[in-house]
């Protein structure tokens, strides 16, 4: 499309511009879309665990729910704090959702489907996603309230402790792939073992790929790890003094950085947009399909862990990341460098 643009009457630097303005637009508003539904699927996962029905009265099956709770927060007046500092309380939110959709540019969707296919697209990743932590932390000082800067000095803590143990654990998978390019990453997880297609199935590799999982749920602060938002403790966390679209920014980026952190689940350890299995009529099935379906199930984990495991006390979630996490992937790093150097580059 970039090409074609291009060449017509709008000219290279302008048919450039309108074509990539055209393939965000293509990303962020159907995540936008997925967010909202996702919202209602997580409500569904935890109620059905219950035995609860859940949101069923908006629209069929309760389907339009999340956009009726959009429209309501949207409608609510924004209410600022006396003693905050507004400036930095407005600008919060608004970075937080903006980092969460930044991340989203160099995800490969299908073999020829990413916004920038970049060769440290992981990197890129990293430190956007490492910029989540700006706005939670200036949301808590801003509120000029102790329980939401008691809140923000818990997500800065709980983010870069397990930062560092997810860096190694991806170092781990790039030295595999041999390559920061996520595409590269899924490709060279085709037939890697037995025919399938992940680098989970690997012994040496499923561990980091379990550490993996357990780090997104603290790295989200989600569930075991919502230590952010223990409402016994915080009352609501870093957003307790926000309202209407304000707090609905916040919601939308916490969601948007789970589906971030499952697709990133799916495309480090089990093959991204891949089939599971290395069987020549499966791929006849769309990769982005395949990629969706293994987004889904990996979110399915994140909400059945979330309605079913009680929250960690805090020093259970620092001796976690610190005494068991950061030791075991650093270890894991030497292992699988020395067992490539024995066998890929022995020669």
């Amino acid at each position: 499309m970039t090409e074609y643009l291009q060449t017509t009457f709008l000219g290279a630097e302008l048919g450039w511009f309108v074509a990539t303005l055209a393939l965000i637009l293509l990303i962020a508003l159907p995540l936008m879309l997925a967010v909202a539904m996702i919202i209602y699927v997580d409500r569904k996962i935890w109620a059905a665990m219950a035995l609860r029905r859940g949101p069923n009265v908006v629209g069929p099956f309760g389907l339009l729910q999340s956009f009726a709770d959009g429209l309501k927060v949207f409608l609510q007046e924004t209410i600022i704090p006396s003693g905050a500092n507004k400036g930095l309380f407005l600008l919060a939110p608004i970075i937080t959702f903006t980092v969460a959709l930044l991340a989203w540019a160099v995800i490969p969707f299908g073999e020829n489907m990413v916004l920038a296919n970049i060769n440290i697209g992981l990197l890129y990743i990293l430190a956007v996603s490492s910029l989540g932590v700006y706005g939670v932390v200036i949301a808590g000082w801003a509120s000029n309230s102790k329980y939401p800067f008691f809140s923000a000095m818990r997500a800065a803590a709980q983010m870069i402790s397990y930062e560092v143990s997810i860096g190694f654990i991806i170092i781990s998978v790039v030295l595999m792939a041999g390559s920061f390019n996520l595409q590269d990453i899924i490709i060279g997880q085709k037939s890697h073992l037995l025919g399938i297609n992940a680098y989970g199935i690997n012994p040496l590799l499923f561990p980091m790929a379990v550490m993996f999982l357990i780090s997104s749920l603290a790295e989200t602060a989600r569930t075991p790890f919502d230590l952010t938002e223990a409402e016994s403790e915080l009352v609501a966390g870093y957003q307790t003094e926000y309202s209407s679209m304000s707090f609905a920014l916040f919601w939308l980026g916490e969601y948007a950085n789970v589906l971030l952190m499952c697709t990133l689940n799916a495309i480090l350890f089990w093959g991204g947009w891949l089939p599971p299995i290395d069987w020549e009529p499966l791929y006849m099935v769309p990769g982005i399909i395949w990629l969706f379906a293994k987004i889904f199930f990996f979110f399915f984990i994140f909400s059945w862990v979330k309605a079913t495991v009680p929250r960690y006390r805090y020093d259970q979630l620092m001796r976690l990341g610190w005494k068991i996490f950061l030791p075991v992937s650093l270890f894991w790093v030497f292992l699988v460098s020395g067992f490539l150097m024995l066998t890929r580059y022995s020669a």
